[in-house]
């Protein structure tokens, strides 16, 4: 089921609902300044928390931010430790604000990776934003496509193996029902940032028609203002989908 989320009257009809952000860059970024990689991490989630808090005036629902991914833990572990210590961080004390705003804050992806406190910390600050309306903020976390795609399959195949459903009652509502993104709409704009031209593994059953944005600026230069750019731009945006005539 798709969660409500309260729109704010000023906006089109024409904006999207769901915007997906790979935020990118964080690295070079600090590596320019001759700061710590960590740094721009850090820098990174409060460029996310400004970006958040400009969503539902312009129409935005839905904003999923891809913040660690499962390839990401090739990484070196000062690196890997740094990202886990400031998620600890922002899932803590500096959620509160986003919370108190409105905003419901979900995670997607495998925590079992996690140590048992950061996932108590996530489902904590899940319940705690359970109510709220302004908008549905879900953080990609130890995340792959690939790997949703596989769990997806695994479920489906247990029900049709328990005699729950017939294989030719298998379509594409039977899977996205157990999508990682089920209570949410597939995202109409994908963002990504660093001038890289790639998606990255990410959300690859929901991007199928989604309008992407490969923008060359690194993630902690992308301000809310570049952000607004994109989605009103979106707006004269002609989506298809295979058809002939269908303007967004």
């Amino acid at each position: 089921m798709k969660t409500n989320v309260a729109l704010s009257p000023s906006v089109t009809k024409n904006m999207p609902t769901h915007v997906g952000l790979v935020m990118d860059g964080n690295g070079r970024w600090a590596k320019q300044r001759g700061l710590s990689r960590i740094e721009g991490h850090q820098r990174g989630a409060e460029r996310l928390r400004d970006i958040v808090k400009i969503c539902p005036e312009l129409g935005v629902q839905f904003l999923t931010a891809f913040a660690f991914s499962t390839e990401n833990w090739k990484r070196g572990d000062e690196e890997v430790n740094g990202l886990v210590d400031l998620f600890r961080k922002y899932i803590g004390s500096e959620s509160r604000e986003l919370v108190e705003k409105g905003i419901k804050i979900k995670f997607i992806g495998n925590r079992t990776a996690f140590d048992q406190s950061l996932v108590d910390q996530m489902c904590q600050l899940e319940l705690a934003s359970h109510s709220n309306d302004k908008l549905v903020l879900t953080i990609a976390i130890n995340y792959g496509g690939r790997d949703e795609i596989v769990k997806m399959a695994q479920a489906v195949a247990t029900q049709a193996l328990a005699g729950h459903l017939n294989v030719e009652q298998i379509d594409e509502s039977v899977l996205n029902k157990h999508s990682f993104t089920h209570y949410m709409p597939d995202p109409e704009l994908i963002i990504r940032t660093s001038g890289e031209t790639r998606i990255s593994n990410f959300l690859l059953w929901q991007v199928a028609y989604s309008e992407i944005v490969f923008d060359d600026v690194l993630w902690p230069e992308f301000t809310p203002e570049r952000f607004k750019e994109h989605v009103v731009n979106f707006e004269h945006k002609i989506r298809r989908f295979g058809s002939i005539t269908m303007k967004v």
